[in-house]
């Protein structure tokens, strides 16, 4: 079973990371685009949406990268499940306003035409990758992550204390 779940992590990291470094990688390489598909949304005041549009890139790069790594696994999935709480805050509320928007989820502008079905996938896609995150939360990093052999090697360098 210890093997199954080690590979399992494996599996999660890599597949969130990934998601996350390619579309902030995608997004970084025509960040204007990042901040018209910011404002685009309608949620934030423009010096926000300019930041915002021009940060997230470099926020999911890094988070990612975590989480492939297998470094800080445990906070990089609280901040990524974050970010795509935030995201689906804002694709549900394009939805419910009928907003015909360009997503910008992967740097790539596509209409959706406030289009039930895409608004839903979009929104299934990133409940996924939660509950993806809730389990590196809850579970570590696994077995093969460059975390693990980071905390035996200080594990085994600690003093240990005593009375003597």
């Amino acid at each position: 079973m210890r093997r199954f779940t080690g590979w399992t992590l494996l599996f999660t990291r890599l597949l969130i990371g990934g998601v996350f470094l390619i579309a902030g990688v995608l997004k970084a390489l025509d960040a204007d685009a990042t901040v018209r598909s910011v404002r685009a949304y309608d949620l934030l005041p423009e010096s926000l949406a300019h930041l915002v549009g021009w940060g997230l890139p470099f926020a999911e790069i890094l988070a990612g990268a975590f989480l492939i790594a297998g470094v800080f696994t445990r906070t990089a999935a609280v901040i990524t499940a974050l970010m795509l709480l935030a995201f689906v805050a804002g694709i549900a509320q394009a939805w419910a306003r009928g907003l015909a928007i360009d997503c910008g989820c992967f740097g790539t502008s596509y209409t959706t035409g406030a289009d039930p079905v895409a608004y839903a996938i979009d929104i299934a896609r990133d409940a996924l990758m939660i509950a993806g995150c809730a389990g590196l939360t809850l579970a570590g990093p696994g077995r093969y992550a460059v975390q693990t052999p980071l905390n035996r090697w200080f594990a085994a360098a600690e003093p240990t204390t005593g009375d003597h």
